[in-house]
């Protein structure tokens, strides 16, 4: 089975280590994917003028900015434009009003030869870590708190195994610089091991470091193991704070997949000493279906959260997701 780096199919898998990733479709058997499941005619559809519609949209904005680097002998160039939105109802016991949000928008800059990234998110954090921690709310962040991140990011180093980035941007009201590598080592087709140091400064919070591991082993043609632990330090908090990630992942077929994971939150050496913040319990369905672009998921969990006293929370989290992407012609 060969790895493919295809961001859409990596987001439905939940997944992006080798042995997973499915065979990528051709152009033809996409578009024949994209119709044949409701309509022949896709106008009659209007959940397809929808997907063109926010395609559109966001391709615009590439265009838009990219022209600000064109010069008036540069050729023209179209911009790459990928985005994901993803709307969630996640309620839980003595908490039903939890509505939640993401999206994430990467314009690629063709002008800056490629190696210039504009990024929307309303996440710090990289987004490919939000597939690696399995899902859950507590599971997919460090900060309790959204916050809106635009940030223009240089890519230094892009090689099999290896990547480099900067990016420079504002985050919450606070302008910050960050630099990450990620080296990614495979041993053999089962065995995966992923390592990212980074290290930023805001100007509110001061200096700051992550250390993010990962490893994947994968047992089985459709099934794998994925152990992960980030440790984050900020001179605007005492200690630092860790985070541990256990996921069973299966691959029922194309269009369905699994993760049954438990995750613990906590931190060290802070003003408490020792502490776990949150232990989580969940099980992730994901589906792909109606369009290739979109997807459904069911994740039931139980929190035990340290400001309940560990009591242990139930809840249930429904979600739909949205990919949009638009290449130059």
């Amino acid at each position: 089975m060969r790895i493919k780096g295809n961001w859409i199919l990596a987001g439905f898998l939940l997944i992006s280590g080798p042995g997973f990733a499915t065979e990528e479709l051709t152009p033809d058997e996409q578009e024949y994917a994209e119709t044949m499941i409701i309509y022949p005619d896709p106008e009659e559809d209007w959940l397809f003028g929808f997907h063109n519609t926010i395609s559109d949209s966001v391709f615009g904005t590439a265009q838009w900015f990219d022209k600000f680097f064109a010069t008036d002998e540069a050729e023209e160039i179209s911009p790459k434009a990928l985005a994901r939105i993803r709307l969630g109802y996640e309620p839980r016991a003595r908490n039903f009003d939890v509505f939640t949000q993401k999206f994430r928008l990467r314009l690629k800059l063709p002008h800056l030869e490629d190696k210039v990234d504009l990024l929307l998110s309303d996440d710090d954090d990289d987004g490919s870590d939000v597939n690696k921690q399995g899902g859950g709310r507590v599971a997919n962040r460090d900060k309790d708190e959204d916050t809106f991140t635009a940030a223009l990011r240089l890519i230094n180093v892009d090689n099999i195994g290896e990547f480099v980035d900067t990016r420079i941007g504002i985050s919450g009201g606070d302008i910050f610089v960050k630099s990450r590598a990620k080296i990614t080592y495979y041993f053999g087709t089962k065995h995966q091991l992923e390592i990212q140091p980074s290290i930023y400064y805001y100007i509110d919070d001061g200096f700051g470091s992550r250390f993010f591991t990962e490893y994947d082993y994968n047992f089985a043609e459709k099934r794998q193991f994925r152990a992960n632990y980030s440790i984050r330090t900020s001179e605007s908090f005492n200690g630092y704070r860790w985070r541990n990630g256990y996921h069973y992942l299966y691959q029922i077929d194309r269009y369905r997949a699994t993760s049954l994971g438990v995750v613990i939150n906590g931190e060290n050496n802070g003003e408490r000493g020792f502490l776990v913040d949150n232990y989580l319990l969940n099980y992730r369905f994901r589906m792909n279906a109606y369009r290739r672009w979109l997807f459904f998921e069911i994740e039931p969990f139980v929190e035990w959260p340290e400001e309940e006293d560990y009591k242990a929370t139930p809840g249930i989290a429904f979600r739909i997701e949205g990919y949009f992407e638009k290449k130059p012609n």
